[in-house]
């Protein structure tokens, strides 16, 4: 069992019974979970709720903000994740939880990973959602696998994708529970190198262990992370399971485009780094782009399997949903990695703000830029 992650003072954890498994959910001690409309944070892989508290701190109570701990994650009940459903068991459990705490719609927001549950969830009840806020989203057909705008599979069986994608000693160190910053894989380094940028550094020192202990919250092995996954011929050898979380996010089980053709759509806020390392066209993270370096060995070059296009894809998704009748804004943070709300979580409340007072009018999207002390108007 791994250890509670430290709150922040003035933040309480509620267990929720669901009918599916108890969720921890994070909120202001003034703030009653229940009942109404809801402001609902899902966070992202190797991660848990405990990254929004800065947010759920600063936000006016009236949006009463929550955030919810994924099944393998924090302190909700870590039943094993079915990975045929792609990101189905989590947008499940959210349905679930939106039903026990009797939320009558929700505001939602998702970070990498819990983007693609939120867009799960849109596509499951358009009708509970009022909007959506996507942040350094998952792209929606998937992590790995895939080509061009379309998010064409490579192959069939969404090689170069799934359980086998992932670092082994850096699923070892979280394990372990590394909390120390000795090697390049422990947690608290990749928290510095790859969530944040580094002009983001330093973290607040007392953040940054509530970050590194939300990560090291992180169940490991079949069930969770990475998941399991099948050896292949093909380059670079492996395929995608049917257990755990890396597997949830393969392109055969992973595409979340149809959000282009549901009559409700809600307005969407998309908001993203410009030195994201992970979700990228050049990611960091993606067998594809690493084999082009060399760092991955034996790479049958770009025609044969080329750098998944993750920004591009999520572009062309959230173009279609625009021109069908939704909306979208854009907004772009300069100097920001893969985490804005835990790098410029001023510029972030106030993006956030604006997209729940002053949504983008559909159909259309607004994209944005921020300067330094300078947000949306």
């Amino acid at each position: 069992m791994t250890a509670a992650v430290p709150l922040l003072p003035g933040i309480v954890a509620t267990h929720v019974p669901t009918a599916r498994l108890t969720q921890q959910v994070l909120h202001p001690a003034g703030v009653d979970p229940s009942g109404g409309e809801a402001l609902l944070f899902v966070h992202g892989n190797v991660s848990s709720a405990a990254f929004w508290q800065p947010q759920l701190l600063t936000l006016d109570p009236r949006w009463r903000p929550l955030a919810v701990d994924l099944r393998g994650y924090g302190g909700t009940e870590p039943l094993p994740i079915d990975a045929r459903r792609g990101p189905g068991d989590w947008a499940d459990d959210l349905s679930a939880l939106v039903d026990a705490l009797g939320l009558e719609r929700v505001h939602l927001v998702g970070w990498s990973m819990g983007a693609g549950v939120v867009l799960r969830f849109l596509l499951d009840r358009p009708e509970a959602v009022a909007s959506v806020a996507l942040v350094a989203p998952v792209s929606p057909y998937g992590f790995g696998g895939t080509a061009g705008a379309s998010g064409r599979l490579v192959h069939p069986d969404g090689t170069g994708s799934g359980g086998g994608a992932a670092n082994p000693a850096f699923v070892a160190a979280l394990a372990a529970g590394d909390t120390t910053a000795d090697t390049p894989v422990s947690p608290r380094s990749v928290l510095r190198a790859h969530y944040v940028a580094p002009g983001s550094l330093p973290l607040d020192p007392r953040l940054e262990d509530v970050y590194v202990a939300a990560m090291l919250s992180t169940r490991t092995g079949p069930d969770h992370y990475p998941g399991d996954a099948v050896r292949v011929d093909a380059w670079p050898g492996t395929a995608p399971g049917e257990r755990g979380v890396l597997n949830t996010m393969a392109p055969t089980v992973h595409d979340l485009s149809g959000i282009t053709e549901l009559a409700l759509k809600p307005p969407v806020l998309w908001v993203r780094g410009e030195l994201d390392p992970i979700v990228s066209d050049a990611s960091a993270y993606d067998l594809a782009h690493l084999g082009s370096l060399g760092a991955v060995p034996g790479w049958p070059g770009a025609e044969a399997f080329p750098a998944q296009p993750m920004i591009t894809q999520t572009r062309a998704v959230l173009d279609r949903y625009a021109a069908t009748g939704g909306s979208y804004r854009e907004v772009l943070m300069p100097g920001v990695g893969h985490s804005p709300h835990v790098e410029r979580p001023e510029e972030f409340a106030l993006a956030l703000v604006e997209h729940l007072t002053h949504p983008a009018a559909a159909p259309s999207n607004t994209p944005e830029t921020p300067g330094p002390g300078d947000i949306l108007t």
